[in-house]
């Protein structure tokens, strides 16, 4: 690297607070120079395939002529309007393709600029809704242990509250009802009886529940758990059972990620509130979306408010949502469908046979998403070292080494991904000692 490279990265290092790292002993950051397609290239000369899409974001590949040019074309007309008593083509358009691709009965949308926020506003509607309806006392939010929903205030307060990582916060968060994480993973026969402290949770505390929060079908943050469908469908019962709200959290599984344009899919059922992320953009911008039934936004409507009370200033951002039409217009042209079944094929020929080594407790596979957890936690300063060099960009967290690639990746992009994880699992320097 030149000097100024080195300077960028040394101010970097003693002033510039990463995601999840100490500002101390900061783990060490890579300076990218460019990308394109599935590769990363570093400032340092690496080309790297990258097997997250950058936090499950980029599906298209970076620096997409497409996406590109929707960006380039919206900002010709306008970058940004408030969308406080003004609206625009590309909002109007997302938003109808939204409610036409999404589970049925979500016909009113709330874009927001984060997923994060996207959570937050789903619970601020769910208490609204209770309080128009005349049933303030519907206040608290059920949830399942193993679940992350985001960083803000209110989506911490339904995120595991041990693995979570904010104990720290526990004096001040809402406090919400947490039921059993699911158990039986999705492709292991179905046991019934992990539904009954869920439903004695529902039972005793019905009248005080506004809304029941999920990720459907697959925990991220949480331990990249992949649960049974049936699960997710005794959930949607016992919300319509006992009058509680549904949310489903679909900002990383959203737009076909698991094999399904939306993991709802796998149970069959819709949600009364949907949260979308992350993907929207094909990784381009930050953009999110809360997606809600005829009833709960007419409720909030008729109630004492007479609207919404929320109105992030960035709502709507045209170039955002050009850049998503572009994207989905590209995901329903690609054939997606095939593009994740060819990664899971691999995926599970590949991947999953890795159980077999001594170092690995489980495998599991679902649509473009592969995991391997470990027997013990990564050393993850080193176990990243050894990835670049190896030619990847694997993010670990724990003892979770998981990808979730572009949708375009090549059978040769999959394969180098495997192999580096195959390549770790034989370095001991790679993982901390128990």
């Amino acid at each position: 690297m030149n000097k100024k490279q080195t300077e960028l990265l040394e101010f970097d290092k003693n002033h510039v607070w990463h995601p999840y790292t100490s500002m101390s002993n900061p783990l060490p950051s890579y300076l990218v120079e460019s990308a394109n397609g599935v590769h990363i290239t570093l400032a340092s000369g690496e080309k790297i395939v990258d097997g997250m899409s950058s936090w499950w974001s980029v599906l298209h590949g970076y620096n997409h002529p497409e996406l590109n040019n929707a960006l380039l074309k919206q900002t010709e007309k306008f970058a940004h309007v408030m969308f406080g008593g003004l609206t625009h083509q590309p909002a109007v358009d997302l938003s109808k393709t939204l409610i036409e691709i999404t589970p049925s009965g979500l016909n009113k949308v709330f874009l927001s600029d984060s997923g994060s926020v996207a959570v937050e506003v789903a619970l601020k509607m769910s208490l609204q809704y209770w309080h128009s309806r005349g049933k303030a006392e519907k206040h608290k939010i059920l949830t399942v242990k193993n679940g992350y929903h985001g960083d803000t205030f209110a989506a911490m307060s339904v995120c595991d509250p041990i693995n979570g990582m904010h104990q720290l916060f526990e004096s001040v968060l809402m406090k919400n009802i947490f039921a059993p994480a699911p158990k039986t993973a999705f492709n292991e026969k179905w046991d019934a009886s992990e539904l009954d402290e869920l439903t004695y949770l529902f039972k005793q505390h019905h009248h005080e529940i506004a809304a029941f929060i999920i990720e459907p079908i697959v925990q991220g943050a949480g331990g990249m758990r992949i649960y049974h469908p049936e699960y997710l469908k005794a959930c949607r019962s016992l919300c319509n059972e006992y009058n509680v709200l549904l949310i489903a959290d679909e900002i990383a599984t959203g737009l076909g990620r698991t094999g399904k344009l939306f993991a709802c899919e796998w149970a069959d059922i819709s949600p009364d509130i949907i949260c979308l992320g992350k993907t929207l953009t094909g990784g381009y911008m930050t953009l999110a979306a809360t997606l809600c039934t005829d009833e709960i936004a007419n409720t909030i409507s008729d109630g004492e408010a007479g609207c919404f009370m929320h109105g992030p200033t960035f709502m709507g951002n045209p170039l955002a949502c050009a850049v998503a039409n572009a994207s989905l217009a590209i995901l329903k042209r690609d054939q997606w469908q095939q593009q994740i079944a060819d990664i899971a094929l691999l995926f599970k020929e590949q991947l999953l046979p890795l159980k077999q080594h001594k170092r690995v407790s489980s495998t599991r596979v679902l649509g473009g998403i592969g995991v391997v957890e470990a027997t013990q936690n990564v050393d993850m300063a080193v176990i990243q070292k050894r990835f670049v060099e190896l030619g990847v960009w694997i993010r670990p967290f724990g003892k979770l080494i998981y990808i979730m690639p572009p949708f375009v990746s090549k059978t040769e992009d999959l394969v180098l991904l495997v192999n580096a994880i195959t390549n770790v699992l034989n370095d001991d320097s790679c993982f901390k000692c128990d």
